[in-house]
């Protein structure tokens, strides 16, 4: 099967196992008939009870805005929004931050206000120069990231395992954010290299690998973005750990792995949680299904240049 066939195909079969539409999903729309991003935004919502002060909510835009065109992303870039409104979508859900900060306009006076001139100064001028143009394109943005980190079988750590072509049948021992899979014993070295290889449909060329890659591994363990810290999961015992790249210090995580030989492996943030994302808008689409609903693909944050 060829690889973007196979990811679909993973994705849809594990959208049927997790999810039936929803009664909720009639629910987002007003007394008119009509999709509102205040109702999206509670169906996203209802999907996992997160509490408060969560971050998943209306980022920017009128909650009442008729939806007419859905995107999904895992970062939304200006570029991303860009390619978005071209082709239509006056809704983007994205997973992470838009005005660079996790609480994005609720805190960003006070997060970027420990920031030296004229870094604040930048930061603060870039965040509302996207913000007017976001404004004036009528493009309004939810934020979903809660939900997906915690939420079972399609969640960002069950999805990433499935892009990697671990399953949920293969999970031996797990706990909220994380997964241990078992996987037929390997030297280290070559599981990275296994790893590297499925890692190149998300545009990443290698992996960073820390420790002895003659040891032999039977299971890998993994966890969610910027949380996926190897030390917060060692409880868990895989033989082999992957780690995000947001989430370790050279002088801590890494530096331990080439002390001790334990297999260590970074991976990009957005590589590791872009799986997430595609199935999220597998569901979307089935969910919403009156409306068009366009992913956009990112994968790896930055370009590999050698």
């Amino acid at each position: 099967m060829e690889r973007r066939n196979f990811f679909k195909y993973l994705s849809m079969n594990a959208i049927a196992a997790a999810f039936a539409p929803s009664v909720l999903a009639s629910q987002a729309k007003d007394k008119s008939g009509q999709l509102t991003v205040k109702g999206v935004n509670t169906y996203l919502r209802s999907l996992y009870d997160v509490g408060e002060d969560s971050v998943d909510r209306i980022i920017i835009g009128s909650p009442d805005t008729r939806v007419t065109k859905i995107g999904t992303c895992w970062m939304p870039y200006w570029d991303t929004l860009k390619k978005a409104v071209a082709s239509g979508v006056n809704l983007m859900i994205a997973h992470e931050p838009t005005f660079y900060t996790h609480f994005d306009l609720n805190h960003i006076e006070k997060d970027f206000g420990e920031f030296p001139m004229p870094a604040r100064e930048k930061y603060l001028q870039q965040a509302m120069e996207k913000k007017k143009w976001i404004e004036e394109k009528g493009l309004s943005i939810i934020r979903s990231h809660d939900v997906p980190d915690i939420l079972s079988k399609i969640g960002i750590p069950f999805a990433f395992g499935m892009a990697l072509g671990y399953s949920n049948e293969d999970i031996i021992c797990s706990k909220p954010y994380y997964n241990v899979y078992r996987i037929r014993p390997v030297e280290a070295g070559k599981a990275a290299r296994d790893i590297a290889s499925r890692l190149l449909e998300f545009g990443q060329a290698g992996v960073a690998f820390y420790g002895d890659e003659k040891k032999m591994v039977s299971s890998v363990g993994l966890g969610t973005g910027a949380i996926c810290d190897p030390i917060k999961f060692m409880d868990l015992e895989a033989d082999l750990r992957i780690a995000i790249d947001d989430s370790v210090r050279t002088w801590t995580q890494t530096y331990y792995a080439m002390d001790s030989g334990d297999p260590l492996i970074i991976v990009n943030h957005g590589t590791a949680e872009e799986n997430g994302m595609r199935l999220l808008h597998a569901h979307l689409q089935e969910v919403f299904s009156l409306h068009e609903v366009i992913h956009f693909n990112q994968g790896c944050g930055y370009k590999w240049i050698s």
